[in-house]
């Protein structure tokens, strides 16, 4: 597995956040999103990433390999960055032709940032780096459950998502390897106009999805040898329960969200 890939990876250990129960999580990762979202002032968001630097210190998970798992979206926190520094109205810094920056666009851009770095950080790869895929998948399942009264496919809809994550790095991984047997044959993806950049990547996605089909006929047929028939007579080796300690993160998460929407009331008079 490419180390540089860490998209989608669990990261092993036995930590308080890897022995929690996988439904807890999945919650508390909504709640922590909908918490960036709805954030509207520094302390909000100082507030939010302290929390969040508290979580990975508890992790124990090196901050390197959390760093890694904004690394394929930095392009577009950038874009998207320098986007509304440019076009938000407001009183500019500077103008230089019709370049002209404002204070307004720069508070928009640093917002817009701090909600997808917390989204990606506390919201996704925190979790998916303390659980593992089949973990995750019967999290998935039990939360969504009550859905199955309504014929709803909830364990071919939790696999689908597990096998989504899972295969996001080992997809990665095959993307660099044809790249770089492609620049070994003299392929040159950083020159020319636009236009032919999007042509030059053409000999990379034919094979990648090439590749993406073999691995999902393999792994059919390694299913289908497996007696898989879905959720139909499946047992678990672990049943999920609620234990002292989720009861524990539950209070703690509780606590913060209970001083989180005081300081909102009290800055809001």
């Amino acid at each position: 597995m490419n180390h540089n890939v860490s998209l989608g990876q669990y990261f092993p250990g036995d930590s308080m956040l890897h022995r929690a129960d996988p439904r807890i999580k999945i919650i508390l990762s909504f709640i922590f999103m909908m918490l960036a979202f709805t954030a509207r002032s520094i302390y909000e968001y100082a507030a939010l990433f302290i929390l969040l630097a508290c979580l990975i210190a508890v992790s124990r998970i090196p901050a390197h390999v959390i760093l890694r798992s904004v690394k394929p979206v930095l392009p577009l926190i950038i874009f998207a960055s320098a986007f509304n520094i440019l076009v938000s109205p407001g009183e500019p810094f500077f103008k230089f032709w019709i370049i002209a920056p404002t204070r307004e666009g720069l508070r928009r851009a640093l917002e817009m940032a701090a909600r997808v770095t917390l989204i990606i950080f506390g919201g996704s790869s925190l979790m998916i780096f303390t659980t593992t895929p089949i973990m995750l998948t019967d999290g998935i399942e039990r939360l969504l459950k009550p859905l199955k009264k309504f014929n709803a496919p909830v364990h071919e809809f939790a696999m689908m998502m597990t096998i989504t994550l899972r295969f996001i790095p080992t997809l990665m991984e095959e993307a660099d390897k044809i790249m770089r047997a492609q620049a070994s044959r003299g392929a040159d993806f950083n020159e020319g106009k636009l236009l032919d950049r999007a042509r030059s990547f053409i000999p990379i996605i034919i094979p990648l999805f090439i590749s993406a089909f073999r691995r999902a006929d393999e792994l059919a047929n390694a299913m289908e040898a497996r007696c898989y028939r879905g959720d139909e007579g499946r047992t678990r080796l672990r049943q999920l329960r609620i234990t002292r300690l989720d009861i524990i993160i539950i209070f703690l998460f509780a606590f913060f969200m209970i001083l989180f929407f005081v300081e909102r009331m009290i800055g809001g008079f």
